[in-house]
């Protein structure tokens, strides 16, 4: 390559390379007039795939420095933020419009020509008397295609290929917007719309209105010609978030989940890059979205677990954005009725600005608790005598009822009653999972699967028992109960196929008396407006968890779930069962808001070290044995003490211990626990072990990955 051509070149722009006997594509991270490799060794590109970059500046900055913050490999971390038909070496949709013109000859005809066919005396007045006309306006005035391709045919009209109109986002119409309470106004006004960065926390009640704080700020954005990029943490939100938005703004939307083809993934993204979307809406990985003129970053439900990718480039989308709206500089607004715990440490140590909405937006109170004892009780799949006499109460009033249980399946356990028989997952240290409608065993790890047996596999009994209850099953015995009333389940079983979460949700809107059971996909941003009682089956499973963060997530979800009910004007009940009743957390729960729940964790995390008080990392290795792992990990460790000699530097390591499901998929695991008082410590020790591992003896014979910030230490 010549050096006036690669002075061309951008970097961020995708190039075609040699990779042994394979052409790869890659991205241009620099230009520069030497290189530490001998010239001999070095090999040409193949051909250079783009005109202009495909990352912009700011986008490449981002990946490069999540590439380093997460110790990850840069290039899969800026794949990432290509669009799968792109990252294959595809050229971009064509997205320029089709118009027609008079040719030449055209233009020399008089007025009038053309009288006996009519349609064709219409096409060429409007050519006459406009530059251009696009097909659709065509079809709009009865003229097809056949009448368009007869004047072409005659040499009177051409077709030729035309950017599309610009869209002036500040003409953008808003329509519907609701009025504000004193606090909905108050934490509107503090959000200035002004190309500087400023991290907010909204941290509203369920109910409070969030949403239309959020619209009334992308109204501003638009208005100022800046686009707004909104991440929500699950696919399920989407239809309803985008019928809300495509109700209130006469703009274009450009949708991002993997929920969609390749190719409509491809056209959203450009979509957003030329600045035609004024809002771009997606999952975790639209935070790698080019736009043209961003304007402000809108996180929803900014606690959810969902937002940290947990294979492959480990990054939390929402740390991402913050660093993105810091880059860009744009506001960003972190919005949450359960904030993290280290957001809301942020948000009390004066970082980022807090915004309370302590009220209900509507003006309805929020759902009072109801404590149910079932250590005594004569359960029926799960369900309390209390429990069932209260979901009968509602169904007889004509409202809605939501049962929660975080528990996909028939069953977790399938028992031989006469030998004791449990069916375990032949890959993983787990039970295999009852589907029965479709007469199955699955492991909801690694996702093998087996046909149900009809006798035990050990003794030959029949004597096969189902133990425990997930969503499968408690659909079973609401429909059982309840007859006369519809059961809608909402889990990962039912929504898989395209727009059946949205035909689910459409269905429960209409108001009819229903049951809803699901998992903690209900529990996620929904407005159900006429659900009444909230039922939490099983509320014990957070209180015993291995995990630091299990009373922090169980928290959340227990008061997530609970803000479905009593949202309008009817009141609203939980009733939470529990072989607990007496513990002090459900107790705080109950009786106190999040916000005084999580200022009773903080003080413990502080007191342990642990985040928002120190900072994690998790080396994970896994292979096909035992020993490999705990060798690699060892190493690492070793070299690690050696190699940083300052105590006050030095991270805490713990390990190399069996991970908390030591077999997954086949793979025996193992793994390293870094703690450090400072964030620049334990970078500095993943730097050092990072580069040793790449070059350690068992680095091919197993799998290894680093884990920053981790939100889920299994």
């Amino acid at each position: 390559m010549s050096a006036d051509h690669a002075t061309q070149l951008e970097p961020g722009s995708r190039i075609m390379a040699p990779f042994g006997q394979r052409q790869l594509v890659g991205i241009l991270l620099a230009v520069v007039s030497d290189s530490d490799v001998p010239t001999a060794q070095l090999k040409p590109v193949i051909a250079i795939l783009d005109q202009t970059a495909t990352l912009t500046p700011q986008l490449l900055a981002l990946g490069l420095w999540a590439a380093s913050y997460y110790q990850h490999p840069v290039g899969d971390a800026l794949a990432n933020a290509i669009p799968t038909l792109l990252r294959k070496g595809g050229d971009p949709i064509n997205t320029r419009e089709k118009r027609w013109r008079l040719t030449t000859e055209g233009k020399g005809l008089p007025n009038g020509a053309l009288k006996r066919a009519k349609k064709q005396a219409v096409a060429l007045q409007q050519l006459q008397n406009n530059p251009s006309r696009s097909q659709s306006d065509f079809e709009q005035l009865g003229v097809n295609r056949t009448v368009l391709k007869a004047l072409a045919e005659k040499d009177l009209i051409e077709a030729f290929d035309a950017e599309k109109p610009s869209i002036d986002l500040t003409e953008v119409a808003a329509i519907g917007a609701l009025s504000l309470n004193n606090e909905q106004q108050q934490a509107l006004d503090s959000i200035t719309i002004n190309q500087q960065y400023q991290c907010s926390l909204l941290d509203g009640v369920t109910g409070s209105g969030k949403t239309e704080v959020y619209l009334q700020l992308i109204e501003k954005c638009l208005h100022a010609g800046q686009q707004t990029l909104v991440l929500i943490p699950e696919i399920g939100l989407t239809p309803q978030t985008l019928g809300r938005f495509q109700q209130r703004f006469n703009c274009p939307i450009a949708l991002l989940h993997s929920g969609l083809t390749d190719r409509e993934r491809l056209l959203a993204w450009q979509q957003a890059k030329t600045g035609e979307a004024g809002i771009i809406i997606g999952t975790r990985s639209a935070v790698f979205t080019p736009t043209l003129q961003l304007g402000l970053i809108i996180i929803d439900e900014e606690h959810d677990s969902s937002y940290k990718q947990q294979d492959g480039f480990r990054y939390s989308a929402r740390d991402v954005a913050i660093k993105r709206a810091a880059m860009a500089p744009c506001p960003i607004l972190l919005g949450s009725a359960t904030p993290s715990l280290e957001t809301l440490n942020n948000a009390m140590q004066g970082r980022y600005q807090h915004l309370k909405l302590v009220k209900r937006a509507t003006g309805a109170q929020q759902p009072t608790f109801q404590i149910v004892d079932v250590r005594h009780a004569s359960m029926e799949d799960g369900l309390s005598p209390t429990l069932m006499s209260a979901i009968d109460k509602e169904i007889l009033n004509g409202n809605q009822v939501l049962v929660f249980i975080n528990r996909r399946g028939f069953s977790p356990m399938l028992m031989c009653h006469d030998c004791g028989y449990v069916a375990q997952c032949q890959h993983c240290d787990a039970r295999m999972t009852v589907h029965f409608q479709q007469r199955s065993l699955r492991c909801h790890h690694c996702e093998s699967q087996q046909s149900l047996p009809h006798q035990c596999p050990d003794c030959n009994s029949r004597q096969l028992d189902f133990r425990g209850t997930g969503t499968e099953r408690t659909e079973h015995a609401l429909k059982k109960q309840f007859p006369d009333t519809s059961v809608v389940r909402i889990d990962r079983d039912t929504t898989s196929r395209k727009h059946a979460m949205e035909n689910l949700v459409a269905d429960v809107h209409r108001g009819e008396p229903c049951i809803l059971v699901g998992t903690q996909m209900l529990a996620k941003g929904h407005h159900f407006p006429d659900v009444t009682l909230v039922a939490v089956l099983d509320a014990d499973g957070g209180l015993f968890s291995a995990d630091f963060r299990g009373p922090e997530k169980m928290g959340q979800l227990l008061i997530q779930v609970a803000g479905r009910a009593g949202r309008a004007s009817k009141p609203g009940r939980v009733v939470i069962q529990t072989h607990q009743p007496e513990h002090p957390l459900i107790n705080a729960l109950t009786q106190r808001s999040y916000g005084q729940y999580a200022e009773q964790l903080l003080p413990e995390r502080e007191l342990s070290h642990l985040p928002p008080f120190g900072f994690l990392a998790i080396v994970r290795a896994e292979a096909k044995n035992t020993e490999h792992p705990e060798q690699f990990l060892r190493d690492l460790r070793i070299y690690i003490e050696a190699n940083i000699t300052d105590t006050d530097a030095a991270p805490q390591i713990l390990g190399p211990l069996p991970a908390p499901m030591a077999r997954r998929a086949g793979y025996f695991r193992a793994q390293l626990v870094l703690r450090a008082n400072k964030r620049r410590d334990l970078h500095r020790a993943l730097q050092l072990l990072t580069a040793i591992a790449d070059q350690h003896r068992l680095g091919s014979k197993l799998r290894w990955s680093v884990d920053v910030d981790p939100v889920d230490m299994f």
